[in-house]
């Protein structure tokens, strides 16, 4: 069985979706990348990364399970002080990143980091972690210059924030040749199956859809539903080279009825945030939209829902 739960956090949402992401994230992309960070590596230069909207970590983890990295200071920003506290006890625990010394932070960002860890990765090599809980704005506001930043990733972010607004103000202080890779980006297709009933599940994927796009954060839009393909164009026009792009769908099959690893938890938490968003909305009627998430609730439960969303992964230069 795979129950519904009784309660919900986004911090087990995000470990959940850990492996889901694994299977989504674009290797040609991610090779794309290691290829280009070894180009930029170099015995007297470690790289710096900045992560936006690093949640709990499972990116830090990713690549340190993969072994490329070369000596790294790696900047992780999330504005959720749950996720930063549950990043700092995952990664202290899973890769074995231990608390560092003071004064690690880079000293352009201008800005003293709410936690700092070190992993060594060889007897050459370190792997220096520094944790900001703020929101983005005010971290760009305060940090000074990006200008020695090697690296913007941001994973499962970009389709929530204003894209036009946010890239220049990324961009504005970096130097040319920077890289910026930008993943799970949220490409304008939700499909659940079995259908319930094809008329009304496409009505309610539209407004779910809609949704996004209307999003308003601190009183700015905050999302587009069609990112993925919107990015190109919004890129370059930023002044940001595409070197590399691919599909990053998510796809969640259950095998015997049962999903891999807490993936039925993932799966329950879409659910039930799509209830949050819809439930009141003035296009949909309220008990026939209660029946058809307790429907799809049931068919988790019981091992039938496919679930499948439509993403990209772009990896890109800044031109200057």
């Amino acid at each position: 069985m795979n129950p519904r739960p009784n309660s919900y956090t986004f911090q087990r949402y995000l470990a959940a979706k850990r492996t889901v992401d694994d299977r989504a994230l674009n290797h040609h992309v991610w090779e794309s990348l290691h290829t280009e960070l070894a180009r930029r590596a170099t015995p007297d230069h470690p790289l710096q990364i900045l992560e936006l909207g690093g949640g709990i970590g499972t990116m830090v983890e990713r690549l340190l399970e993969e072994g490329r990295l070369p000596e790294v200071t790696y900047h992780l920003l999330d504005e959720q002080p749950d996720n930063i506290a549950a990043a700092v006890t995952r990664l202290s625990h899973a890769c074995s990143l231990s608390p560092a010394a003071p004064a690690l932070s880079a000293p352009q960002l201008h800005r003293s980091p709410n936690h700092q860890l070190r992993a060594e990765l060889s007897a050459a090599t370190a792997l220096n972690l520094n944790l900001y809980t703020s929101d983005l704005y005010e971290f760009l506001s305060a940090a000074g210059s990006l200008n020695e930043i090697d690296l913007i990733l941001a994973h499962a972010f970009m389709d929530l924030v204003n894209i036009p607004a946010t890239l220049p103000l990324l961009t504005a202080t970096l130097s040319p040749g920077a890289l910026l890779y930008f993943t799970i980006n949220f490409d304008g297709a939700t499909i659940f199956e079995p259908a319930i009933d094809p008329a009304f599940d496409a009505h309610i994927e539209q407004i779910y859809h809609r949704t996004m796009d209307e999003r308003i954060t601190a009183g700015k839009p905050s999302g587009d539903s069609h990112t993925g393909r919107h990015l190109f164009h919004q890129m370059q026009t930023a002044g940001i080279q595409t070197l590399d792009a691919g599909s990053s769908d998510w796809v969640i099959i259950p095998h015997h009825g049962l999903y891999p690893h807490d993936e039925s938890y993932f799966l329950h938490f879409i659910i039930h945030t799509m209830h949050d968003a819809l439930l009141d909305h003035p296009a949909i009627d309220v008990q026939r939209f209660q029946a058809w998430i307790a429907a799809r609730h049931a068919q988790i439960e019981r091992g039938e829902l496919i679930y499948i969303a439509h993403q990209l992964d772009y990896l890109g230069e800044y031109q200057g």
